[in-house]
C-alpha cells in the first residue's frame, strides 16, 4: 500500500497489538476518551403502538442495517412518537457497532437515529468521520476481544478500554476527507460489479425460464396451454401436476437437531432447503432426488437464487425441503431445472415477517411442462452449456468484487493507523483550481 503513498517521516511503537507503529505525534488512548458509548433499546414489542409501518416514524437501527462497507445508514424500521420517547436518541455524525453478533460491523449516522440493544452508538468528541473509518478499520480486533460462544457480545464497558488512536483535528480531518474520496470510487467500481451479477443472473434465469416453457426450438408448433400464466407451450409437450409427474419421498426426511449433528461427523451430506448444513455419519436417502425448500424467505429471491438442489448417491434432508423424485416421462433432471427458478410464491402460505411455507398438498397441484424424453435430454445438456458460461462470467466479477472491497478495507486500514501520509493530498478538483489560479 505504501508503495503509491509516501510514509511518515517518524514512527513510534503504539503498544497496541492492532495498531502496530504509529507516527511520532499520534497518541494511543482507551475508546472511552475519545468518545462517549450508548447502547440501544428495543420498545416492548406486545405495544404495537410503538411501531410504525413506514419512514413516516423515526428511525430504529438494527444490525441488518449496517452494510459491510460501513456506509451512510439507512434504516428499515422506524417507531412512533411514543416509541421514540423510551429510546436512546443518537446524534448525527456518530458511529453505530454491532456488538451482540456480528460483531464489528459498523454505519455512520448522518442524522439522528435510535438503535436497538445490539448496537452501541460512539459519539465521539472530535473527528467524527475519521473515527468512523478507525472503528470501521478495527473489526478484526473487537471480534477477537468480545466474548461468548454462541453469541459473541462485546458490551460497553469492554469497548469503551479498546485502545484507539488519537489524531490532531485538522489531521484527522484530511485523512477522511482522503478516504471519502478515495473509497467512493472504489464502491463506485464495486456497484458496477453487482450490478452485472444482478443482470446476469437475471439473464440467466430467463434463459432457464423460456427453454422450460417454450422450448429452444423456436419454429415449433405451438398449442394453447389451458393455463393462463404459461400460455402457449410446444405442441409435443404434456402439461401435468406435480402430482402425476413426480413422486414425494417426504417420508425419507431425517430431522436432526445442530448439536447432534456436530457429535455425528461424517462423509455423508445433510441438507436443508438451501444446500448441505453439516457432513455426519449416516445417510437415510440413496438415490437421484430433487429438493424444493418448503419453508423459509427464499421463495421471494427465485430469480437469483435457484429454488432446487439436484442430489445423487447417499445423502440425508431435514424436514424444511421436499423430496421429489421423476416418474414415468419426466426425469429428476427435468423437474429440477423446471423449477429452478420458478416463483413458487402463489403456491405458498406465509409464516411470520418474510417466511412462507411452500405445503406438500400445494406442491402437488403445481402445474409442470413435461417435453418428450429426447427434448428433455436436449434441453439439459444446452442449457448446462449456457448455465457453465453464465457461472464463469458471475465468478469472474464476484472474484473482482473481492479484490476491490480488499483495496477498499486495506486503503482504509493504512490511512487510519498511519502507514500512509496523505496529509499534502489533495482532490482533484483542488488541484484544477490551484492549476487556474497559476495560469
Amino acid at each position: 500500500m505504501t508503495g503509491k503513498y509516501q510514509a511518515y517521516p517518524e514512527y513510534k511503537d503504539s503498544g497496541v497489538e492492532w495498531l502496530g507503529k504509529v507516527p511520532e505525534h499520534w497518541e494511543a488512548v482507551p475508546l472511552k476518551r475519545l468518545c462517549s458509548l450508548i447502547t440501544g433499546l428495543t420498545p416492548p414489542t406486545e405495544n404495537k403502538e410503538n411501531y410504525v409501518d413506514d419512514n413516516a416514524g423515526y428511525p430504529w437501527v438494527r444490525p441488518e442495517d449496517l452494510s459491510d462497507n460501513g456506509q451512510v445508514v439507512k434504516a428499515s424500521k422506524y417507531v412512533s412518537g411514543t416509541g421514540w420517547k423510551l429510546l436512546r436518541h443518537v446524534s448525527a455524525q456518530s458511529t453505530l457497532i454491532c456488538c451482540i453478533g456480528t460483531i464489528g460491523k459498523v454505519g455512520y449516522a448522518d442524522d439522528e437515529v435510535s438503535t436497538n440493544q445490539q448496537i452501541t452508538a460512539a459519539r465521539f468528541i472530535k473527528s467524527p468521520r475519521y473515527n468512523f473509518y478507525l472503528v470501521q478499520s478495527a473489526k478484526s480486533m473487537l471480534e477477537e476481544v468480545a466474548t461468548g460462544n454462541v453469541v459473541k457480545i462485546l458490551n460497553s464497558e469492554r469497548l469503551g478500554r479498546v485502545k484507539f488512536i488519537s489524531v490532531p483535528g485538522l489531521e484527522a480531518a484530511k485523512i477522511a476527507n482522503f478516504l471519502d474520496h478515495e473509497t467512493a470510487k472504489i464502491d463506485i467500481l464495486i456497484e458496477k460489479q453487482q450490478q452485472l451479477i444482478k443482470l446476469l443472473k437475471e439473464k440467466r434465469q430467463a434463459v432457464i425460464s423460456h427453454a422450460v416453457t417454450k422450448g429452444l426450438n423456436p419454429d415449433a408448433p405451438m398449442k394453447d396451454s389451458g393455463v393462463e400464466w404459461l400460455g402457449d407451450v410446444p405442441e409435443g409437450w404434456e402439461i401435468k401436476r406435480v402430482g402425476y409427474a413426480c413422486q414425494i419421498d417426504n417420508n425419507l426426511r431425517t430431522p436432526i437437531d445442530r448439536q447432534t449433528r456436530m457429535e455425528m461427523i461424517g462423509k455423508y451430506p445433510y441438507y436443508g432447503p438451501t444446500g448441505i448444513l453439516n457432513l455426519i455419519d449416516k445417510y437415510n436417502v440413496e438415490g437421484e432426488y430433487c429438493l424444493i425448500g418448503e419453508d423459509g424467505d427464499h421463495f421471494l429471491k427465485f430469480q437469483e437464487k435457484p429454488m432446487t438442489i439436484h442430489v445423487e448417491g447417499r445423502f440425508n434432508v431435514n424436514n424444511h425441503a421436499h423430496l421429489i423424485k421423476g416418474k414415468g416421462s419426466c426425469s429428476t433432471k427435468w423437474a429440477c431445472l423446471y423449477f429452478e427458478h420458478k416463483d413458487l410464491f402463489p403456491w405458498s402460505i406465509k409464516q411470520g415477517v418474510s417466511r412462507y411455507k411452500l405445503r406438500k398438498e400445494s406442491l402437488v397441484d403445481i402445474p409442470i411442462l413435461v417435453p418428450p424424453e429426447s427434448e428433455q435430454e436436449f434441453i439439459l445438456e444446452e442449457i448446462n452449456k449456457k448455465k457453465f458460461t453464465f457461472d464463469l462470467i458471475v465468478s469472474r466479477a464476484e472474484s473482482l468484487k473481492t479484490i476491490l472491497k480488499e483495496r477498499r478495507t486495506s486503503l482504509v486500514s493504512a490511512a487510519v493507523t498511519g502507514k500512509i501520509d496523505v496529509r499534502n493530498w489533495k482532490s482533484p478538483e483542488q488541484n484544477n483550481i490551484n492549476k487556474e489560479d497559476a495560469v
